[in-house]
């Protein structure tokens, strides 16, 4: 399997020469030159598999370069009952018939984003000692990809974390996380001012090809295509598990802010899974909503992105939309080059008026819906108390959202992105309790943290790197 740019300007290479990088020299973001079939047949023999067996099947179609011993030793490294807790990986509980909550939060640091970043992180050791060489990851963390970037590379060899978090934007145990590890190799950097602005910084950084070639830069944010294919696995174990009968349509509900989650599920509905619906729930920054009821996709400014109590969905351009309007548009580079380059002049584009908008809905089987605080503190209350569950801010938006969405007879899984000792204050707020924590995090808060405020400013941070890598 070869990699091409949405944007049309990069010559084919493999899984380890994109595995790697950010964005693409053109701009776009790398993607399969096709998706590889799983027909019936084959998704009946999985069925019976094991967390890591399901993930070598899915890795190993994508990663065709990394021989098959090699895959089936690094997803079985990364996939473990050490590490997630249970032999799972991603239990499932059925919060009521035909209602299933998809627990993806297990990892070390109790979110979604653990899933794919341990064995990101196992494949970045494999292809640096194979290649002898050394990376310096530059990313950008709304809250949780952050942690789970930095602890799973803070033992890798040849690896530096540059993390870029919006100042003062997170929770105080997503912070801490973060900020409290001691490990050489992590730099945090708290700049002043969104998320989106950390997301243009390291955009800025990897379209500086020199200085991105002097300090081998590379990335791991959401953009990075190892992070995707890590997380398709999790959808067909979900499908697997909750399937009336293979070929029966299955729902998801995913939150989201920067599309990269549900972008999964969308390449793994282009893989052959009989994914019915794929319904991306947002926070009040309803970027995402307005695209999938309107057609209109029009980013907010930083000024205009709303702080909420939902804080990893606090996010206004979603990066990975890049990768499905691409298929949406008949994997056209000019047209989505066109597309971008109207996001950059004049904030968006409109295609309402066109055959995708339509295409969408029907050949692609996206909606979307909207949660609020109000609306996140009442679905909390009544997870507690209608099934005894304690679920967080943006589990809580994606079961507001599913309860609205379900179909009759259609199962409906919605996937959860934290565990809610995270977000201490808002559960409080719903419960008048604090939420249980591991016991190893009982005095995380409180241990010495360390980061470096900065402008909101690429230069800033260019000179950053570069002082402390020499």
């Amino acid at each position: 399997m070869n990699y091409i740019s949405t944007r049309g300007g990069m010559a084919a290479q493999q899984f380890t020469d994109i595995l790697l990088g950010g964005l693409a020299p053109d701009g776009g973001l790398v993607v399969p030159d096709r998706y590889p079939h799983i027909d019936h047949a084959t998704l009946t023999a999985w069925r019976e598999l094991s967390y890591p067996a399901l993930a070598f099947e899915i890795v190993s179609r994508f990663a065709t370069d990394v021989p098959t011993d090699e895959v089936r030793r690094l997803v079985h490294a990364a996939y473990t009952k050490d590490v997630f807790g249970t032999d799972d990986i991603t239990p499932l509980t059925e919060l009521e018939p035909g209602l299933h909550l998809l627990h993806l939060s297990n990892g070390p640091t109790l979110a979604f984003k653990d899933i794919a970043m341990q064995l990101l992180g196992h494949l970045f050791e494999y292809v640096l000692a194979k290649r002898n060489e050394t990376i310096n990851i530059v990313g950008a963390t709304s809250g949780d990809t952050g942690s789970a970037a930095e602890y799973a590379m803070r033992s890798k060899r040849g690896v530096n974390v540059f993390m870029l978090s919006p100042h003062g934007r997170m929770s105080p145990f997503q912070r801490a996380q973060m900020f409290s590890l001691p490990d050489a190799n992590i730099h945090n950097l708290a700049a002043e001012g969104t998320f989106d602005d950390c997301q243009d910084i390291v955009k800025a950084i990897n379209n500086d090809a020199a200085f991105k070639a002097r300090y081998k830069i590379g990335a791991v944010n959401s953009i990075n295509w190892g992070r995707v294919v890590a997380q398709v696995v999790y959808y067909f174990r979900a499908y697997l598990k909750v399937a009336t009968a293979i070929g029966e349509p299955v729902d998801f509900v995913v939150p989201s802010g920067n599309f990269g989650n549900i972008c999964a599920g969308h390449i793994a509905r282009q893989m052959g899974l009989p994914v019915g619906k794929l319904v991306v729930a947002t926070n009040e920054n309803d970027v995402l909503d307005e695209f999938f009821r309107t057609g209109l996709y029009r980013v907010r400014t930083s000024a205009n992105t709303h702080a909420t109590s939902s804080p990893s969905m606090d996010i206004s351009k979603a990066s990975n939309l890049e990768r499905f309007v691409f298929d949406l548009i008949g994997r056209d580079g000019a047209e989505l080059a066109r597309l971008w380059h109207e996001v950059d002049n004049t904030g968006g584009f409109d295609l309402s008026k066109t055959p995708y908008f339509t295409r969408m809905v029907g050949e692609f089987g996206f909606s979307s819906g909207k949660s609020t605080h109000t609306d996140r503190i009442a679905t909390i209350r009544s997870a507690k108390q209608d099934w005894n569950v304690i679920v967080d801010p943006h589990t809580a938006d994606g079961i507001k959202v599913a309860l609205e969405a379900r179909r009759p007879g259609v199962p409906m899984v919605t996937l959860e992105t934290a565990l809610p000792a995270k977000f201490e204050s808002t559960i409080v707020e719903a419960l008048g309790e604090k939420p249980p924590r591991p016991a190893e995090l009982a005095d995380l808060e409180s241990r010495p943290q360390r980061s470096t405020v900065v402008p909101n400013d690429a230069d800033a941070v260019k000179a950053i790197i570069s002082t402390t890598l020499g």
